[in-house]
């Protein structure tokens, strides 16, 4: 019978992926493998600690930045928006809530609306990427969406409202978004090696993005925003993520009530697949996941905190972890070793 490594060694050649692959069950590390190219011009090889960019996964770091301020009495999962943006974005509802944009279920119109039909390889960013390396710098293109429905109505899955949540964050937080996630995610948390980098200034240890365009591999750099904020974009590392985790269900990060708080259903989603607040909820069990999907990034990693398993595929290649975080989830969740 193929060990674990084999069948992942296998699904990485056929699809060409390159990334990182890592699997722990409590304390042991059960697979850890990079596969391909950081940077492909150079042919420098993936490596276990090479930090990539995981999009979207920033989410639940932002929920958790805000839930800490919740904790310590600067916001309420009640607090309005408006009661913090001022006359900024004036077409948010004044009864959108903390909650209902930590829950997807805000009604906002999206900036980068995934329902409008883009393809991943398109040039979205409706002005120059360089001109978004801060918080306040969103406002530009974050203004301007009317309401599509009424809070709490429906779940639509909405970028822009994280993006809200970092400027309530940073604007109750005494601190650039930044740095309050540094400070109150990654710190307790001990992921080391995780950064919001500027893409136009990597550093040796971080990998290029990349994308296929008529058969030319090319790098995401004039895709994304040159610096992540709070809808996506931190680099980190296999282990950072596995940390994460741990952290997260220890209650180092913010209290045990909380973390329930988090992890409960506020909808379903499809048959397969809920959401709390930050993070997605497996259908039916206790697994919960963060996921990122763009130009050059895709990035899953479930964590069941019942047995304590952790899958974590992350990959420089706009499709290149699904092949692999699908099978993963097979195996694994049918007990395969």
């Amino acid at each position: 019978m193929d060990t674990l490594e084999d069948e992942v060694d296998r699904i990485a050649e056929e699809t060409d992926f390159a990334g990182v692959v890592r699997v722990d069950r409590g304390d042991r590390v059960e697979l850890a493998k990079a596969y391909g190219f950081a940077h492909r011009g150079l042919r420098i090889a993936n490596t276990i600690d090479t930090q990539f960019g995981v999009a979207s996964a920033v989410k639940g770091m932002t929920a958790l930045t805000i839930v800490s301020l919740i904790v310590d009495g600067s916001l309420d999962l009640s607090t309005t928006a408006r009661s913090v943006l001022g006359s900024d974005l004036p077409q948010i509802s004044e009864a959108v809530t903390v909650e209902h944009l930590l829950a997807h279920r805000s009604g906002i119109g999206d900036y980068l609306d995934e329902d409008d039909g883009h393809d991943i390889a398109d040039y979205v960013m409706p002005v120059p990427v360089h001109e978004l390396a801060t918080t306040e710098q969103f406002l530009a293109v974050l203004d301007g969406f009317p309401m599509k429905f009424e809070p709490g109505e429906d779940f639509a899955y909405c970028n822009g409202g994280f993006m809200v949540l970092a400027l309530i964050a940073e604007r109750v937080g005494g601190s650039s978004f930044h740095d309050l996630v540094h400070q109150r995610v990654c710190e307790p948390a001990g992921m080391v090696d995780s950064e919001f980098l500027r893409s136009d200034e990597l550093p040796g240890r971080a990998a290029l993005g990349y994308l296929e365009v008529d058969g030319v591999w090319r790098s995401n750099v004039f895709h994304l925003p040159v610096r992540g904020n709070g809808d996506g974009g931190i680099y980190t590392t296999v282990a950072d993520v596995r940390s994460l985790w741990t952290a997260f269900f220890s209650g180092r990060i913010v209290p045990g009530e909380w973390v329930a708080e988090m992890v409960r259903p506020r909808s379903v989603v499809s048959e397969s697949e809920r959401y709390g607040l930050g993070f997605w909820l497996d259908g039916a069990g206790d697994a919960v996941r963060l996921e990122g999907y763009d130009a050059g990034v895709s990035f899953r990693s479930w964590h069941n905190p019942t047995s304590a398993l952790t899958h974590t595929v992350i990959s420089n290649m706009t499709d290149g972890a699904w092949p692999v975080t699908r099978r993963l989830y097979e195996l694994l969740s049918a007990g395969a070793e």
